[in-house]
């Protein structure tokens, strides 16, 4: 049997799903992590301030190829995101690149999220250490907003997502490229 592995998946139901994959996931007792990120939505005529999906057909899901499949199958909605130039070959991510986006993204109160195509050579400039706190040894890049006193360490998900965290300025180390 092989081990388990975190694959990309598309959830191709309506944002406004009642029971969005990872839910549906969650319920079977399979590991998922959908980017959540905060939005006002307007239910029956009052705003509220819920938590949804960044990206509402992106999730990762940590299974076996072998348990994954029969789910996938049964489920028209839930598509597995496949490599681009090559023939049906799910994206994989590797548990560790995972874990540590994870790990980021989920000590951080309010983390910001960017596509691939929004990330500019600009904000990868600068690139850190992380010494201390709850990003222990975390490298990455410095994002700084013009007219901001927060500093944000950049993690990525390669071809997939960035995410940007808040970092206090007593932990992060500059790093001299050669």
């Amino acid at each position: 049997m092989d081990a388990q592995q975190w694959f990309a998946m598309r959830d191709l139901k309506r944002s406004n799903a009642k029971c969005p994959a990872y839910k549906m996931l969650e319920a079977l007792g399979v590991e998922c992590f959908t980017p959540m990120v905060h939005r006002l939505v307007t239910v029956h005529g009052r705003r509220e301030d819920r938590k949804v999906a960044f990206m509402p057909d992106l999730l990762f899901v940590k299974d076996t190829r072998e348990r994954l499949d029969p789910i996938v199958e049964a489920t028209p909605t839930l598509q597995y995101r496949f490599r681009l130039g090559a023939w049906r070959t799910p994206i994989v991510i590797r548990t560790p690149d995972m874990e540590r986006f994870i790990r980021a993204v989920t000590s951080a109160e309010h983390p910001r999220y960017y596509r691939p195509e929004e990330v500019t050579p600009a904000m990868r400039n600068r690139h850190i250490r992380i010494i201390g706190g709850q990003l222990d040894g975390y490298i990455g890049t410095l994002v700084t907003t013009r007219g901001s006193k927060v500093k944000r360490l950049l993690v990525e998900l390669p071809t997939l997502l960035f995410a940007s965290v808040e970092v206090q300025p007593e932990y992060i180390q500059l790093i001299n490229e050669p």
